[in-house]
């Protein structure tokens, strides 16, 4: 089993899941500011998620006796509009997903199994995540931007 492709693809993804975890807390900021505290709360349930996903990362370099570098991938983004929001997100979670997929094949065809695994399970919830974007960037088109923010705050 080759460590070192295993190794660099996980720190690549570690370094995308706290990109993504700040990305969300800003977002969540943002939208508390808006006054959409419904959509704020879902955003800081994203936060966690991708936080989770970093930490497995992280657990799975220092198994494989890697050296864990906590950066970012990016600068988190301010969304100036909700479709911006979801659009910038959505293009993140297709990027991880494509990402994942192909990590996934290379740590097969290095027969690291354990990694594999790893990022299979995490494409399917990052599948989840974009088709919750896809979802709400086509109920704003549907609804308009001012029922969907009315929907989305508890005010």
């Amino acid at each position: 089993m080759s460590k070192a492709n295993s190794i660099k693809n996980l720190q690549q993804a570690l370094s995308m899941e706290l990109t993504a975890c700040h990305q969300y807390q800003l977002h969540a900021a943002v939208l508390d500011d808006w006054g959409l505290d419904l959509l704020a709360a879902k955003m800081r349930e994203e936060m966690q998620e991708e936080l989770g996903h970093s930490e497995k990362y992280l657990e799975r370099i220092l198994f494989l006796k890697g050296n864990p570098a906590l950066t970012l991938q990016k600068a988190p983004v301010r969304a100036e509009s909700l479709a911006d929001l979801f659009k910038s997100d959505l293009e993140d979670e297709k990027e991880a997903i494509e990402f994942y997929t192909a990590a996934s094949q290379q740590a097969a065809n290095d027969s690291d199994i354990g990694t594999r695994t790893l990022f299979e399970s995490i494409v399917l919830d990052e599948e989840g995540h974009m088709a919750w974007l896809e979802l709400q960037l086509d109920l704003i088109q549907r609804m308009g931007e001012p029922a969907y923010i009315a929907k989305h705050m508890s005010a």
